[in-house]
């Protein structure tokens, strides 16, 4: 399907549905119809999904974010999509475009101590420049692509549809993004698949 990249969102949401923070970074890339949209349209957009993902992104920075954390965004992503598919392929990628977001990596571990509970460890990241602000997502793509099972690694069969996720399930037969929406979409163009092949029955 070759497809044009809409402008407009559409005022969708993006989902968090793969089961793992790269993936769900490449599915705010989807489609709608057949046509692809991006859910990525201005820096606030970013900065919320960042925070739904878990991935916190202090005050200070948000405010003082240059004007390329968007455009940084949807560099990283498509690097990661490049990737994603070559690997899946069984192809060699090029990880130079990640590696470049990678080699801005500034964090140190810091132990927490909680009045409940034990100690434990937590990472504190410079987020001086959109790269680092980005950089949780970065490390994720690379553990994704260097230490995931790929066969776990799908892409929904939806028609048209362009979104990833990692099967967990028990059984590895995961075929759909969502089985509300692709998955009920499929049960319902093969029943009424059935309904037009179904030979008229005799009065």
């Amino acid at each position: 399907m070759k497809a044009s990249i809409s402008k407009q969102s559409s005022q969708r949401r993006p989902e968090f549905l793969a089961g793992d923070l790269a993936l769900d970074f490449l599915n705010t890339r989807m489609c709608a119809g057949k046509e692809i949209i991006d859910l990525l349209q201005t820096d606030a957009d970013l900065l919320e999904w960042l925070g739904r993902a878990g991935c916190f992104v202090s005050k200070n920075a948000a405010d003082g974010a240059a004007r390329s954390l968007l455009h940084d965004a949807r560099e990283l992503r498509e690097s990661i999509r490049i990737l994603v598919e070559a690997r899946k392929a069984g192809r060699r990628g090029d990880p130079s475009a990640l590696n470049r977001f990678l080699m801005y990596a500034d964090s140190h571990p810091q132990l927490v101590w909680k009045r409940s509970g034990p100690p434990s460890i937590d990472r504190v990241r410079n987020q001086e420049s959109p790269k680092n602000i980005l950089m949780p997502i970065a490390e994720a793509a690379a553990a994704l692509l260097s230490a995931a099972d790929f066969s776990l690694v799908k892409r929904c069969e939806g028609e048209n549809c362009v979104l990833w996720f990692l099967d967990q399930t028990k059984s590895h037969h995961r075929r759909w993004c969502s089985t509300t929406v692709c998955g009920n979409r499929h049960k319902v163009a093969a029943y009424r698949k059935r309904r037009r092949d179904r030979p008229c029955s005799s009065v």
